[in-house]
C-alpha cells in the first residue's frame, strides 16, 4: 500500500545549486566499487561516487523514478537523510544530446591542443569535462 511507504530527506546538490531535494522511497547511487541503493533506516554510510546515474524512487510501485546524469562526488547516510555531492547533476530529461556531443568534442579538441603543447588549459578540468558530456550522453541512451 502507497500510505506504508517508509520515506527519508534525499539531497543531491551540486557546488552550485541543490538539484533535488524531496523524500522518496530509494535512490541508487554510481559507488566508486558499484551501485548502492539506499532505503529508508539504512545504516550510516560515506561513499565515494563516480560518474554515473542517480536513480530516485518516488515510489517504486508504480516506478515513479527521476534519473539524474552525476558526476563524482561523495554519497552520505544518517537518520533516515541521505545526501550526495556531486561536481555536476543533470535530469535525463533535459540533456540536449546535440549540446553534450559538442562540448565532448570542444573538450577533447582542446586537451589535444594541451597534448601537443599547444595549449596551458588544465588537463583535469578537461577531463572532467569529458567525462560529465559522455556520461550525459550515456544517460541519454547515445
Amino acid at each position: 500500500m502507497a500510505d506504508d511507504r517508509r520515506l527519508f530527506s534525499i539531497s543531491l546538490t551540486t557546488p552550485g545549486e541543490a538539484v533535488y531535494e524531496e523524500k522518496a522511497e530509494l535512490v541508487i547511487v554510481p559507488g566508486a566499487a558499484g551501485e548502492i541503493g539506499v532505503l529508508a533506516r539504512h545504516a550510516p554510510l560515506i561513499a565515494l561516487l563516480k560518474a554515473g546515474s542517480t536513480r530516485v524512487y518516488m515510489d517504486r510501485e508504480t516506478q515513479n523514478v527521476l534519473e539524474f546524469a552525476t558526476g563524482p562526488g561523495f554519497f552520505t547516510v544518517e537518520q533516515d537523510r541521505a545526501l550526495a555531492l556531486v561536481d555536476t547533476a543533470v535530469d535525463v530529461r533535459e540533456i540536449n544530446p546535440a549540446v553534450a556531443e559538442e562540448q565532448l568534442e570542444q573538450a577533447r579538441a582542446e586537451l589535444e591542443r594541451v597534448e601537443r603543447g599547444e595549449s596551458d588549459a588544465d588537463r583535469w578540468q578537461l577531463e572532467q569535462r569529458i567525462k560529465a558530456a559522455e556520461n550525459q550522453l550515456t544517460a541519454a541512451g547515445r
